[in-house]
């Protein structure tokens, strides 16, 4: 007994300190020091949460710009299932897949190139992708902008300004908030 209790008070003052003063303490300096980034980056309108700054949305309709394919279960960019489709570059049903997106895409834009963007047909990792390059989103210009009947210098010129550029050009690439965009064209359709 006297080698179990002091056992039994070290298990209690670790349980106390990892699984309560820890997390308490994380989430409290979270919420100081990074309070956006720590509830989610969400966009607020209107006071209407619109979505994160992080994860993407389905978006199917012409007048929007479309991301990354979601492989999540149950539906696209379900962030509660997070993951890819597991499928291997020698997967016959990814092939598939892939050229169907390839259709779609080609058919859905038939004033752009041939030459679809691979991230335009294949899913990532986490299926919650929020940007795209820059290529891939002026791939979808010509169609966004017949779509709202705005001019493709319009369209382009929202694009240049939600394409974040990395703080050091080495480091990463530039990427275009899709999210953010598709608000932005919405907010330039109410104006």
């Amino acid at each position: 007994m006297t080698m179990l209790r002091p056992a039994i008070l070290l298990f209690i003052l670790l349980s106390l300190i990892t699984g309560g003063l820890y997390p308490l303490v994380t989430t409290a300096l979270g919420q100081w020091w990074f309070k956006d980034r720590a509830n989610g980056s969400l966009i607020m309108q209107n006071g209407e949460n619109r979505g994160s700054r992080l994860i993407g949305q389905n978006f199917t309709d012409a007048r929007y710009f479309q991301g990354r394919p979601s492989a999540t279960a149950e539906s696209p960019y379900n962030p509660m299932a997070s993951g890819g489709s597991n499928l291997a570059g020698s997967n016959p049903e990814l092939d598939k897949a892939v050229a169907e997106r390839v259709a779609a895409l080609r058919a859905a834009n038939p004033q752009a190139s041939r030459d679809v963007p691979v991230e335009l047909v294949t899913a990532s990792a986490s299926g919650l992708d929020y940007s795209l390059t820059p290529v891939a989103a002026a791939w979808q210009i010509p169609r966004v902008a017949a779509a709202r009947q705005l001019t493709v210098e319009q369209v382009s010129q929202l694009v240049a300004e939600h394409t974040q550029k990395p703080l050091v050009s080495f480091i990463g690439m530039p990427v275009v908030n899709i999210v953010e965009l598709n608000l932005a064209l919405d907010a330039l359709r109410k104006n």
